[in-house]
């Protein structure tokens, strides 16, 4: 990654990042064999992607990492494991299954034992 330009995070070791000549940037993060690829910089980005293709076998899930669906909006940001348990429920045969309404009071202290 540094040969590429990219300068490693002195507080995470799994993350580097490049700034480019026009003020934008690019952010690499590893996690064990996830990596999340982000920034402002797309055109990096995609740089960044082919690179890592010729040196490994990758997928792009997009917006998902580890199960887990990151979604930009005027409002914020919203993640959500939706797919991930659709997906789940399709592989298990329950995805007929309805969901079912159970609150869970916030200030119940579980013990060990509970």
């Amino acid at each position: 990654m540094v040969g590429l330009g990219f300068k490693p995070s002195q507080g995470d070791h799994t993350l580097s990042i490049k700034h480019s000549e026009s003020w934008g940037v690019a952010v690499l993060l590893v996690y064990v064999d996830d990596i999340i690829v982000t920034g402002d910089d797309e055109e990096e980005q995609q740089l960044l992607g082919q690179h890592l293709a010729k040196e490994f076998k990758i997928k792009t899930y997009g917006n998902y990492f580890m199960g887990i669906e990151v979604a930009h909006s005027k409002k914020g940001i919203c993640i959500s494991q939706q797919k991930y348990i659709t997906g789940f429920l399709q592989e298990t045969s329950k995805i007929a299954y309805k969901p079912a309404s159970a609150t869970i009071d916030p200030n119940v202290k579980l013990r060990d034992a509970d």
